[in-house]
C-alpha cells in the first residue's frame, strides 16, 4: 500500500515557523528573567517593609502587656488586625515563646505552632525569609519580642503571600501579548520578504528541489563515461567528475585551486582556458591522448567560466597509428607492383623482338636489385614485422628518387611480441619524418637506420641528408601540434613525433633529437615505476 506522505512546507513557511519558534523562546527567556527580577525585587523592598512592621508591633508595650497577661489574644488580635490593615500585609502573627499562635486572620490557624523556616528569632534576632506553610509560599519576617528585664517572652510575625506565576508574569511583563504579537507580525513580515529574496537567487526553487537536482547533477557527472571539468572566471576548477580527474592525473582536493597550482601541461593549461580554440583539440598528457571540446559558459552578466569535456583517444590513436603503416606498407605494395608490372612489360617487348640475352640480363639485373634491398634488411634484422617494414620503406623510398639503408653496425634478433609492435610504430614514424625532410632536396637524398640491441634494450637510430632541426627546437618538436610542414590546418598534424615519445615513455625509456638524427631508446621490458608515474 503506497504511503502518503504529509505536506512540506514551502520555504516561506518553514522561514516563519523558525522566526515563530526563536520569538516564543526569547520572549520566554524576557519572562522568565523578568519574574526573577521582580521576585527578587519584592524580597527586598516588601521584606524591609514586613520588617519594619513586626518590630513597631514588638516594641508596642500593649503587646509586651498582653503577652504577659492572662487574656492574651483578647488584647492582642486587635492590636495585631490594626497593624495588619494599616500595612497591608497578609498576616501578621504574634505567638508566644512555645511557638503557639495567639492571632492570625484566619481563626483556623490560631493555636497551631508557628512554622519559624530557618528563622533565628528565638535567639532574639530579627529574620527575613520565604516560609511555606499549608500549600502558600509567604515572605515573612520574624522580630523577637522582649520583657523590660530583657527576657524572650514571644514572637511578632509579619508576612504577604506571593502571587501566582500567571499574576507575576502579568506584574513583570504586563505588555507580554502585545510584544508576541508585535515580534510576531515582524517576523512574518520578515520571513516572507526573506524566502521571497532566496527564492529569486535560487530560481524559484524549493529547499528539496535544490537538493534533488545537486544530486541528480552529481550522479550525471559521475555516471558518464567521458571526462568534464568546470572552470570559473579565475581559472578555478569548480567540478571535475570521477573520469576527468583520473584522465587529468588531478589530486582529490583539485576543486577550488587554479590551473597554475595543479601546473598542468601547457598545450592542456591552453585549451581548458580557451587561449587554443576549435573543436576536438588533441591533447597528450601522460601515457593517454586526450581529445578535448570546451563550452563557455554565458550568463547575464557576462562569461562566467567553461566546461569542457574529454575521451580518451588512446586506443583509438594506436589502432589508427597501425593503420597508417599497414596503410604504408601497402603503398608501398602497390608501389612495387606499378614498378613490377612496368618492368613486365619490358621483358614482354624484349621476347617479342626476341632478345633473349637482353632478357635474361634484364631479368637478372632486376631480381639482384630486389634481392639486395632484402637482403640487406634480413641479414640485419630478424623480426619478421620490423623486417616487413623496413622492406617496405625502403620500396617506397626508392619510389621518391631518395635511398633507404641500413647503418652496418645494425643488428637486431627476434623480440617480444610488445616491443615488435613499439618498434614498428616508432620506426615506421621516425622513417615517414625523415622521408618527407629529404622530400624534394634533390637526387643522392637518403635516411639510414640504425638498430642496435643491447642485453636490457633497443636502440633506434634515424638520420637522413636533409636540413635538420634547429637546436632550440629539439625538445619542442616532440610537442604534440608542433611541425614544419607547410599547409598545417589539421590538428591531427604534428603527432607522429608525440606519438613515438609516448611509446618510449612508457616503457621506461626516450627520444632525442640532434640536427637531422633521432635517437629512440626502448627498454625490452615496461618499466613499472615509469608506468606508474604516467598512469
Amino acid at each position: 500500500m503506497r504511503r502518503i506522505s504529509a505536506p512540506r512546507l514551502s520555504l516561506a513557511g518553514q522561514f516563519l515557523a523558525l522566526q515563530l519558534a526563536l520569538i516564543v523562546v526569547m520572549l520566554t527567556v524576557v519572562a522568565a528573567v523578568s519574574v526573577a527580577q521582580s521576585n527578587a525585587e519584592f524580597r527586598r523592598t516588601e521584606g524591609r517593609r514586613l520588617l519594619s512592621v513586626a518590630e513597631t508591633v514588638a516594641s508596642n508595650d500593649s503587646v509586651r502587656v498582653g503577652l504577659a497577661s492572662v487574656e492574651r489574644q483578647g488584647i492582642l488580635q486587635p492590636i495585631a488586625e490594626s497593624a495588619r490593615s494599616v500595612s497591608g500585609a497578609s498576616h501578621v502573627v504574634i505567638t508566644g515563646t512555645d511557638r503557639l499562635v495567639l492571632t492570625d486572620a484566619d481563626p483556623r490557624r490560631i493555636g497551631q505552632r508557628l512554622p519559624l523556616a530557618k528563622s533565628g528569632v528565638l535567639s532574639g534576632r530579627s529574620w527575613v525569609g520565604t516560609v511555606e506553610a499549608d500549600g502558600r509560599t509567604s515572605l515573612v519576617a520574624h522580630a523577637p519580642v522582649f520583657d523590660e528585664q530583657g527576657q524572650l517572652t514571644g514572637v511578632v510575625a509579619a508576612g504577604r503571600d506571593y502571587r501566582g506565576l500567571v499574576e507575576r508574569i502579568a506584574t513583570a511583563t504586563p505588555n507580554l501579548l502585545v510584544y508576541l504579537s508585535i515580534a510576531s507580525a515582524l517576523g512574518a513580515a520578515g520571513s516572507v520578504l526573506l524566502a521571497r529574496r532566496i527564492k529569486r537567487q535560487t530560481l524559484g526553487l524549493e529547499p528539496e528541489e535544490i537538493t534533488a537536482l545537486v544530486e541528480h547533477r552529481e550522479a550525471m557527472l559521475h555516471g558518464i563515461k567521458e571526462g568534464v571539468i568546470g572552470l570559473d572566471r579565475q581559472g578555478r576548477v569548480t567540478l571535475a567528475n570521477g573520469t576527468a580527474t583520473d584522465l587529468l592525473w588531478l589530486p582529490s582536493d583539485a576543486q577550488g585551486r587554479t590551473l597554475d597550482e595543479l601546473r598542468v601541461e601547457p598545450r592542456l593549461h591552453d585549451v581548458l582556458t580557451g587561449r587554443v580554440k576549435g573543436r576536438d583539440q588533441v591533447v597528450i598528457t601522460g601515457d593517454r591522448i586526450l581529445t578535448l571540446n570546451r563550452m563557455p559558459l554565458v550568463t547575464a552578466s557576462g562569461e562566467a567560466g567553461s566546461v569542457t569535456t574529454m575521451r580518451d583517444l588512446t586506443e583509438l590513436v594506436a589502432l589508427q597509428s597501425e593503420l597508417d603503416t599497414t596503410l604504408s606498407a601497402t603503398r608501398s605494395l602497390r608501389a612495387q607492383a606499378h614498378e613490377f608490372h612496368n618492368q613486365l612489360h619490358v621483358i614482354a617487348g624484349l621476347v617479342e623482338l626476341e632478345e633473349y640475352p637482353e632478357v635474361a640480363r634484364y631479368v637478372r639485373g632486376i631480381s639482384g636489385t630486389h634481392a639486395r634491398r632484402s637482403a640487406e634488411v634480413v641479414s640485419k634484422v630478424a623480426d619478421p614485422s620490423v623486417a616487413a617494414l623496413l622492406i617496405a620503406k625502403t620500396s617506397l623510398a626508392a619510389e621518391q628518387g631518395a635511398a633507404l639503408r641500413m647503418a652496418g653496425s645494425s643488428g637486431l634478433g627476434m623480440v617480444a611480441e610488445s616491443l615488435s609492435s613499439d618498434l614498428v610504430t616508432v620506426i615506421g614514424n621516425l622513417v615517414d619524418n625523415a622521408l618527407d625532410a629529404v622530400r624534394n632536396t634533390g637526387p643522392g637524398s637518403w635516411v639510414e637506420v640504425e638498430l642496435t640491441e643491447r642485453d636490457t634494450e633497443v636502440r633506434v637510430r634515424v638520420r637522413d641528408s636533409g636540413p635538420g632541426v634547429a637546436p632550440e627546437l629539439a625538445e619542442e618538436v616532440f610537442r604534440h601540434g608542433f611541425t614544419t610542414k607547410a599547409a598545417v590546418r589539421d590538428s591531427q598534424r604534428g603527432l607522429g613525433l608525440a606519438i613515438i615519445r609516448l611509446v618510449c615513455t612508457r616503457r621506461g625509456g626516450g627520444i632525442t633529437a640532434e640536427g637531422s638524427v633521432f635517437t629512440a631508446t626502448l627498454p625490452r621490458t615496461v618499466d613499472k615505476r615509469a608506468e606508474g608515474e604516467t598512469s
